[in-house]
């Protein structure tokens, strides 16, 4: 979950000037009251070489300031200010008739600031809003090339697996959660978090030549191996060593008894799945059917609201929640030890982590539907109580995994 506190901004002033370095301040109400910016890396084409100074016309206290360092140092994410966003042409008091009754929302596109940094503290970081003032010095001291602006976006893709490989290299000791819930406590975590990283940018890039090729299915295998040697090449990383005719024979036997193994699960499985879920996956989708059953009864949204309704981020949030926690509590039932063994815990750890991370999401849902006041409060606090309940249980079994390393 990253930190959002784009509203308990005050000023802030950021120097691009410096072709491969971010540096400068941002005031916050509250918190540590001034951030201290050093990051390396690059903004996109439109920030490049300018000095952008910004202003919030109505800072407001923030929530969950608590733990943000005032020094921020790491890596450039994607920052610009030419993003476009819808903003609403009604006062937010109007929002609730609109989404309840399907009709159309009267709405401008506006030029959005998007700050997006990776700290080797406190983990990923967006200030994202339409609502500052922006000025720019009339000349740049460099640009950048549409060539450039691509290979910076992808640089910035791997910049989070960046930090977590950067602190794959320190010793780790468990810190407490409500200090940096998302900071590697361990090597095998900063190594499951890098690996996973390191994933999703290989599958980000083959899924964007894909399409912009318009290759077929077919060629999904080949993209992949050429994706993933580009990659090695890129980071320098030696070429992997050819196996040895043992090697192979035993990666073959191994490979067999992992289909067969999986052949046996399918044949042992019968319908009482139920009997085999753990408690909390069963209690996290309960809750989906409540949230939908009663959110239609409600007549919360209309049909075919907009996936940023915020009832529907509430109960996006719960559903691939429990998706996660399946993915790991009930492969670690019956014959299964908990908590996992080293060679399994650092992925339990990225799951759980995930499904956190949708939980807090779920509540950011409640706290936009209670701003814009569109179900009962009591209703709504009701649902919080629910969520925090599983979000706090998550919370136990991340830190069990975390103490077993």
């Amino acid at each position: 979950m990253a930190y959002r506190f784009a509203a308990s901004v005050i000023r802030g002033v950021l120097d691009f000037q410096k072709r491969g370095t971010v540096t400068g301040s941002i005031d916050l109400v509250g918190g540590p009251g001034r951030l201290e910016l050093r990051l390396t890396g690059c903004p996109w084409r439109d920030l490049a070489g300018y000095r952008l100074e910004f202003r919030n016309p109505n800072p407001v206290p923030g929530k969950g300031l608590a733990g943000l360092s005032p020094s921020q140092e790491g890596a450039v994410g994607d920052i610009t200010a030419s993003r476009k966003v819808k903003v609403p042409d009604v006062p937010i008091e109007e929002l609730r008739t609109y989404y309840k009754t399907g009709a159309p929302l009267p709405f401008h596109w506006a030029n959005s600031l998007y700050l997006e940094w990776f700290s080797t503290t406190n983990g990923r970081i967006i200030i994202e809003t339409a609502d500052f003032e922006l000025r720019m010095t009339s000349e740049p001291t460099w640009t950048m090339t549409v060539a450039e602006e691509e290979q910076q976006r992808i640089e910035n893709r791997g910049a989070l697996e960046g930090i977590f490989r950067e602190l794959g290299e320190l010793n780790y000791s468990v810190v407490p959660l409500d200090e940096d819930p998302d900071e590697p406590t361990s090597r095998v975590e900063a190594e499951a978090e890098a690996e996973t990283a390191r994933m999703n940018l290989l599958l980000d890039r083959i899924s964007h030549r894909m399409e912009r090729e318009e290759l077929p299915e077919e060629e999904f295998e080949r993209v992949m191996d050429e994706e993933r040697e580009r990659l090695r090449i890129e980071r320098g990383e030696p070429a992997p060593e050819p196996l040895t005719p043992e090697e192979a024979a035993r990666e073959a036997e191994w490979i067999d008894e992992m289909n067969a193994a999986s052949a046996e699960a399918v044949r042992e499985a019968d319908d009482s799945l139920t009997e085999r879920e753990h408690p909390l996956v069963i209690a996290c989708r309960e809750l989906v059917i409540r949230l939908h059953h009663e959110g239609k009864r409600k007549e919360l949204m209309a049909q075919g609201a907009s996936p940023e309704h915020p009832i529907i981020e509430m109960m996006d949030g719960v559903m691939i929640a429990s998706a996660k926690l399946a993915g790991v509590l009930n492969t670690h039932l019956e014959d299964r030890e908990w908590p996992p063994d080293r060679l399994t815990a650092g992925n339990a750890l990225v799951r759980l982590k995930k499904a956190r991370r949708y939980l807090e999401d779920a509540i950011e849902g409640i706290n936009a539907a209670e701003e814009q006041r569109l179900a009962e409060p009591v209703w709504l606090s009701y649902q919080r109580q629910q969520i925090e309940s599983i979000h706090h249980s998550v919370v136990g079994l991340i830190q069990e995994v975390r103490d077993s390393l």
